[in-house]
């Protein structure tokens, strides 16, 4: 995808990519209420409005999505397939189709996204580490902040140098006590099977962490349990509007101590505004997306039972019906609820907060919920990304960057040794992963495992795009 257009360029040919991601309510991540949907709208005649969309259709150029990251076999039971982005649906699921019972908003004429920029100062890394109790002073270690002990009972902070600067925080304890000289095994604070607190006294051992990462007023859930560790979940705001998929989450220990957690550390920064669709636009074209994965609503003979809920037991004199285009009719769903906000995607290789809806759907009355995001801006406005062609070669699916220094994660082997080098120009930053099988192992267990390389760079990356040479596509920050 070329990475070189005019800024003014929004007459020209534009590719629509409609996408969309869905993510349940699940134990390992939990939607914080975020109050009341958006409601405010602007009227027809509204001249000011109309100014307003106009003047963001004049001044906007096309929104360049990138496409997924395509992670390897290897990961956890619980990861996406191959190919979806965390939050989407697997496209070989079942067609969805949603139904709002009542009236949506129309939301705003237009909205900023937000784009992960710059990096991360030390300064801000010695205050959340102040935050979560680890003394020292932040070093470098390759593209990363570190506070804290590598080695042993303590803690360890982790910030990602680069913008939105990624952090984790784990503090161990020795499982029992130690004798002078002796080995101790270690293991997670707080793991020690006694009670989790009260859900206000894990928001209440939350908050200096919160505060220090910017996020005190964010919208919090401390409903997980993990044991005996309870987990306050907080959605922040980003210039004003609720988020999804931004999430950080703080783990506090049966003691009333933070044991762990997650995040960003850098709040994105302003960018282009795009005018902006209603959330029933929105759910239109939601339901023409999942329609084309089934029957489009053509051929649906043959069936003698209903479909019954995903979720839902089968009877067990009921098979599912399946039509006999061989293709599944759509299941639906209730809509009950639409809030304007922001949901992460990956632009030009950095990652961007997207006006997007929120909707809140249920799969069946007094089931589960769930939430799905649509993008809000005008399909006019966003470019599609350019699907690179599957190829035997290793594809990168994440880099950090620190000046010269740049360090590329991807998915290898075991039984294969690999190395990464760069091909520079003005514009764009190629990196290559080779791979070369280690044949002197006669016995090799095939599992897949991330790796990282580090490669220097003849000049600082600044503000070039990183591309994978085997896909062509352009590769997300870390």
């Amino acid at each position: 995808m070329s990475t070189e257009r005019p800024d003014n360029d929004v007459t020209g040919s534009r590719r629509r990519r409609p996408p969309l991601a869905v993510a349940s309510v699940a134990a390992a991540v939990l939607l914080a209420g975020g109050g009341g949907a958006y409601w405010a709208s602007t009227a027809p005649g509204d001249a000011a409005g109309a100014d307003s969309r106009a003047a963001a259709e004049d001044a906007a150029r096309p929104l360049a999505l990138d496409a997924p990251a395509d992670p390897p076999g290897g990961a956890s039971s619980d990861a996406p397939p191959a190919g979806i982005a965390p939050g989407e649906p697997d496209p070989s699921g079942p067609p969805v189709v949603y139904r709002a019972p009542g009236g949506l908003p129309d939301g705003p004429a237009e909205a900023a996204v937000h784009v992960a920029k710059g990096t991360v100062a030390p300064a801000d890394v010695a205050r959340l580490a102040k935050a979560l109790g680890i003394p020292g002073t932040p070093r470098t270690e390759g593209t990363s902040w570190v506070v804290g002990d590598d080695d042993g009972p303590g803690a360890l902070l982790k910030v990602a140098k680069q913008a939105p600067g990624s952090w984790t925080f784990a503090a161990t304890t020795p499982s029992k006590p130690c004798e002078p000289g002796a080995m101790c095994a270690n293991g997670p604070a707080g793991a020690g099977g006694g009670e989790p607190v009260s859900e206000k006294a894990a928001k209440a051992a939350a908050a200096p962490v919160l505060k220090a990462v910017g996020q005190d007023d964010a919208a919090l859930n401390a409903g997980q349990v993990m044991g005996d560790v309870r987990v306050v979940n907080a959605d922040p705001k980003i210039g004003g509007l609720p988020t999804y998929g931004w999430s950080t989450g703080v783990q506090v220990g049966p003691d009333g101590e933070v044991t762990g957690g997650s995040g960003r550390l850098k709040a994105p920064a302003k960018g282009e505004v795009y005018p902006v669709v209603g959330a029933d636009e929105a759910l239109k074209q939601l339901n023409a997306e999942s329609r084309g994965k089934g029957d489009g609503g053509r051929d649906i003979g043959g069936c003698a039972t209903p479909v019954p809920l995903e979720g839902e037991p089968k009877p067990p004199s009921e098979p599912q019906c399946v039509p006999s285009n061989g293709k599944r009719a759509p299941v639906e769903r209730t809509v009950e609820d639409a809030v304007f906000g922001l949901a992460p995607h990956h632009a030009e290789g950095r990652p961007t907060l997207v006006p997007s809806w929120l909707f809140t759907v249920r799969q069946a009355p007094g089931g589960p919920e769930e939430t799905v995001t649509r993008i809000a801006v005008d399909p006019e406005f966003v470019e599609e990304p350019e699907v690179p062609t599957p190829s035997g070669d290793r594809k990168v699916t994440s880099y950090g960057a620190d000046g010269r220094t740049l360090e590329v994660t991807f998915w290898g082997g075991v039984c294969s040794t690999y190395t990464a080098s760069a091909r520079e120009s003005a514009g764009q930053v190629r990196i290559t992963v080779t791979e070369k099988p280690q044949e002197e192992k006669k016995l090799c267990v095939l599992v897949a495992k991330e790796l990282t390389r580090t490669v220097t760079l003849e000049k600082p990356l600044g503000d070039r795009p990183v591309i994978d040479a085997a896909s062509g596509g352009a590769v997300p920050r870390r």
